[in-house]
């Protein structure tokens, strides 16, 4: 009898569609509704585990799951020493330091000797100790951003994105402490099941910075083009009726295309289509 794999996801916030999108993109046949605290898997051995964001590491620390997503942010703040198989590209964020915009702190350094506010306090801690800067931590739970207008601290650490909520607060950054995104953690438990759900969620997030390429060309046309896609190891090349033209086939990188398609074009490309890859194991 197979054990059953227990994985936890956060079950509200920022990444929690993300995480579900990427679970069922995975394979994984399941429904959530915003109130379920567990869910069984319909087509694998697998247990969902809906929790906070921030209890994550705790959970696969403990055994209590098997796998995780959660925050690189909330990972180092738990201080759980847990194996990162994935990064998983969505929720990108940084833990950044930031003041007042009247504020004569300038830098990471001009934090000497003032009171900082955050709901990351270890992570702000272990970082300013590492550069040999004294500060006073004051750990805040909730809108970290008033912190400066109640005059609890000079200076605040929190996760920002665009940056909306800071200019919106009348806050500028001086410094980023810590890049953050979702990450797929394990409890370094060994287990062939993991290792295969590990597998399939990998390959969704490796195919999201995929396309697939198809288009057709001249004979003579061939080796240029091939020299502009190689794909994983080479295009594939197939001859077409008549003899004169070739069809070629390739994977490249998403971020290429929009500057590939204008120079396929040009070296004779012909019926050029980009599609997207679902799963993609290099």
């Amino acid at each position: 009898m197979s054990e059953t794999v227990r994985i936890a996801v956060p079950n509200k916030g920022r990444l929690r569609a993300p995480a579900i999108e990427l679970l069922q993109a995975a394979g994984l046949s399941f429904e959530a509704t915003d109130r379920a605290l567990s869910v069984r898997v319909n087509n694998a051995d697998i247990d969902l585990l809906f929790v906070r964001t921030e209890d994550v590491p705790e959970l696969v620390a403990d055994g209590v799951a098997d796998l995780g997503i959660t925050g690189v942010d909330l990972l180092a703040e738990s201080g759980a020493d847990l194996p990162v198989l994935l990064e998983l590209s969505f929720g990108r964020c940084r833990l950044a330091a930031a003041v007042p915009n009247g504020s004569e702190l300038d830098s990471i350094e001009d934090f000497a000797g003032k009171r900082i506010a955050t709901a990351h306090p270890r992570v702000t801690s272990r970082f300013f100790a590492d550069k040999g800067i004294d500060v006073t931590v004051v750990p805040l739970r909730g809108s970290v951003e008033v912190a400066t207008k109640l005059g609890v601290a000079d200076g605040i650490v929190d996760l920002v994105s665009t940056g909306s909520t800071l200019r919106v607060n009348g806050l500028r950054e001086v410094g980023t402490l810590l890049e953050s995104q979702a990450i797929l953690v394990s409890g370094g438990r060994g287990n062939g099941a993991v290792d295969r759900i590990a597998t399939a969620i990998g390959s969704v997030v490796a195919a999201r910075r995929k396309r697939y390429l198809l288009l057709n060309a001249p004979l003579e046309a061939v080796d240029t083009i091939a020299a502009l896609i190689p794909g994983l190891t080479a295009p594939t090349v197939m001859p077409l009726a008549g003899g004169e033209m070739c069809a070629i086939h390739s994977v490249v990188d998403a971020d290429d295309v929009w500057h590939l398609l204008p120079r396929l074009e040009e070296a004779g490309g012909q019926g050029i289509l980009v599609l997207p890859i679902e799963q993609l194991i290099p």
